[in-house]
């Protein structure tokens, strides 16, 4: 008969190559330089872990920023587009054009002495 693979066989391949025994697993007694190894080992990890958060952390920061200085000019771009629709009400043209523009087409505001 085969047995059925192991369940924990994953974890054991996981954690094995750190060192690290897999949980429920009693570790045998060490020597003070192997003790002293592994702390300086995950010490390394540890801190390796703690720059990766740090750097997590800003990446979100920053996507935070972004998103909120969008959100600041596209509510800036809605006052002011309502600011100017409240300005020039649909349909009164009582106010003068802008310097320079006219809202006559250009083929109409030709020299009237060439004609």
């Amino acid at each position: 008969m085969n047995q059925p693979p192991d369940p924990f066989e994953f974890l054991k391949n996981l954690w094995g190559p750190m060192g690290l025994p897999p949980a429920g697993v009693m570790a045998p007694t060490l020597g003070q330089d192997e003790i002293e190894r592994r702390i300086a080992e995950l010490r390394s990890v540890e801190n390796w872990l703690n720059m990766n958060l740090n750097v997590l952390r800003a990446t979100i920061h920053g996507l935070e920023m972004q998103k909120s200085g969008l959100a600041a000019m596209r509510d800036a771009a809605a006052m002011g587009n309502k600011a100017q629709d409240s300005a020039h009400p649909a349909g009164d043209h009582s106010q003068a054009p802008a310097e320079g523009r006219s809202n006559v087409p250009q083929s109409s505001r030709e020299d009237p002495s060439k004609k």
